[in-house]
């Protein structure tokens, strides 16, 4: 989605985007080796909007599916990632004995 005078430079992005402040909208960039943000999710106008931690949400998926017990992290990913980023994977399987 084109974005007007955005120079964030980010592997991820969430946009959230009320209705009655279109088209304005919030945006919240990370990379790879960051937390996912937590970010609200709009309602109707005076409704509370719940705050979705989406980070937390994908870590209990993982380990109650036990992912680590499917992916073969011995594997390169598809498509490779940066150099600075294969460092930091590396880094995080070998702490968890998974490379």
């Amino acid at each position: 989605m084109p974005m007007i005078g955005n120079d964030i430079q980010s592997h991820y992005r969430i946009l959230v985007c009320r209705g009655d402040r279109r088209p304005y909208a919030d945006l919240y960039a990370f990379n790879l080796p960051d937390i996912i943000p937590p970010f609200p999710i709009p309602l109707r106008t005076g409704n509370t909007e719940p705050v979705i931690d989406l980070q937390t949400l994908l870590n209990e998926v993982y380990d109650i599916y036990g992912y680590d017990l499917v992916v073969d992290y011995s594997q390169q990913p598809v498509p490779a990632l940066s150099e600075s980023d294969t460092v930091w994977v590396d880094a995080l399987l070998g702490e968890k004995d998974l490379r």
